[in-house]
């Protein structure tokens, strides 16, 4: 049976900024069914590589091949409807008075607010699915202001889904959540991995315990290039993990959750 054809290549890519290699020889693919981590310390080019993946940024050099088109090369206003992109910035952006649906509803136009096309009740139930899909259907006439880290992290994420994106990436969605926020993230992510109309995805972290139990694969990245790529069982090896962070680390998987701490 001949393996289907990816849905994100990059090849031999390098992306330079002020004179600087942010990332370098970065080759790695995502197939349908496939669910990443991407793992590295900070300034390994964790950002830098999920903003080339997403059309955010275009490489020095190399390919970027997404969704069956070739980026340079197709209009990436066809393209953005269809990958699923949840970052950090989008947070700041988003006006504190607005409620959890608006924020979502207005996703399916493109827009971070909702005056300009105002959403129908079609719209509006999709948007009430969503929320309720991530576990935050109580939330709708909720204020984003109001809202802590953790409901924001999921009412985010029920705005990347709300499009039905071909490919989903998410750009380090549990940096700021406490314990709490933080378990209901992954849980929230294990049960959306699980599902099976959920598109590939690739999730950015640094912090192994922020792994759901269902994700598959994983890059490693250190000073903008890869460390290794491939099955997450394979990645997470001690001594790949440490050359990935510079220190020596002990590793640990428990009921499908990973951990690591410094050797002593």
């Amino acid at each position: 049976m001949s393996t289907p054809d990816p849905v994100l290549r990059l090849s031999s890519v390098r992306f330079r900024r002020d004179e600087r290699d942010l990332l370098h020889d970065i080759d790695f693919a995502v197939h349908p069914g496939q669910r990443w981590v991407l793992l590295g310390p900070n300034g390994a080019g964790k950002t830098s590589l999920i903003r080339v993946a997403g059309l955010y940024e275009f490489p020095t050099e190399g390919t970027v091949d997404i969704l069956g088109h070739r980026a340079g090369k197709v209009d990436i206003r066809r393209l953005r409807p269809r990958i699923g992109f949840n970052s950090p910035a989008l947070t700041d952006l988003l006006r504190p008075q607005l409620t959890a649906a608006e924020i979502v509803t207005a996703a399916l136009h493109g827009s971070l607010v909702p005056w300009w096309t105002p959403s129908t009740a079609d719209e509006r139930e999709e948007a009430q699915r969503q929320l309720e899909r991530v576990g935050c259907g109580a939330l709708a006439d909720r204020t984003y202001g109001t809202m802590s880290s953790g409901e924001r992290q999921r009412v985010l994420l029920a705005r990347t889904l709300i499009t039905r994106p071909s490919l989903l990436l998410l750009d380090e969605p549990g940096a700021t959540l406490d314990l709490v926020g933080r378990e209901q993230l992954i849980d929230t992510l294990d049960r959306i991995a699980a599902e099976p109309d959920t598109p590939p995805m690739v999730l950015v972290t640094h912090h192994v315990e922020e792994i759901p139990t269902s994700f598959t694969h994983a890059v490693l990245l250190r000073d903008g290039g890869v460390v290794h790529a491939g099955p997450i069982a394979e990645a997470l090896d001690a001594g790949r993990l440490s050359a990935c962070f510079g220190i020596a680390l002990e590793v640990g998987h428990h009921d499908g959750r990973w951990s690591a701490r410094r050797s002593r």
